[in-house]
């Protein structure tokens, strides 16, 4: 069984060390090493990890990423590569469905951060597992959204949100819509038809979980 989580995860490691650790991302203001932390404390430090979505822990929560960012380049990035089993996030049980987005997201944060890039050719198997993703994500994200905003990936699938209204139509392969959806609008390769004006407000809109 493909494990996609594992591969997303190993790449982005190489690549952090290819690169070093004040490379920039497409996380405005963060480098490769705020990235690395980020991903760290995620996995290990579940005491801090609620302060990634819940606005009133984000003062400890970035203490302590700033904590971990302070370790050598070298075990940083090793900690990234090789998470504990006991995490509620990468044990052999939880990895695929709790990392598969999550990597390939921040690995194309890196990715993408470079000239010159372009998107990669995603196997048929890691386009499909990023399909799962994109209803939650669109309904998150647009479920109030001015308009009737139909999401589409040819050959995966279909799915409606939004408020009513004019109608738009966001089109993409699963791992462009997985990165417009999750705020990288900017990055993601995708298509856009409908009202210029309305276009324009989904491109600018906070997006994500």
């Amino acid at each position: 069984m493909p494990r996609y989580a594992r591969s997303e995860r190993e790449a982005l490691a190489d690549l952090m060390l290819d690169l070093g650790p004040d490379e920039p991302t497409i996380d405005d203001g963060w480098t490769t090493r705020d990235l690395a932390a980020h991903l760290v404390l995620r996995e290990r430090r579940p005491d801090a990890a609620g302060g990634i979505v819940l606005p009133p822990l984000r003062g400890y929560t970035e203490r302590v990423r700033r904590r971990i960012a302070a370790h050598p380049w070298p075990e940083l990035v090793g900690q990234v590569r090789r998470p504990p089993v006991w995490s509620p996030l990468s044990n052999p049980l939880t990895d695929e469905l709790a990392n598969t987005m999550e990597f390939f997201i921040h690995h194309e944060d890196v990715r993408r951060a470079r000239p010159g890039w372009q998107p990669r050719d995603l196997s048929a198997g890691l386009q499909a597992r990023l399909w799962r993703p994109v209803g939650l994500l669109a309904r998150a994200a647009l479920r109030r959204f001015p308009a009737d905003l139909l999401v589409q990936a040819p050959g995966h699938g279909e799915l409606t949100v939004g408020r009513g209204g004019e109608r738009v139509r966001l089109v993409g392969a699963p791992g462009e819509l997985v990165l417009f959806l999750s705020g990288r609008q900017r990055v993601a390769r995708v298509q856009i038809d409908g009202p210029p004006a309305v276009a324009e407000r989904l491109r600018a809109a906070r997006l994500g979980l």
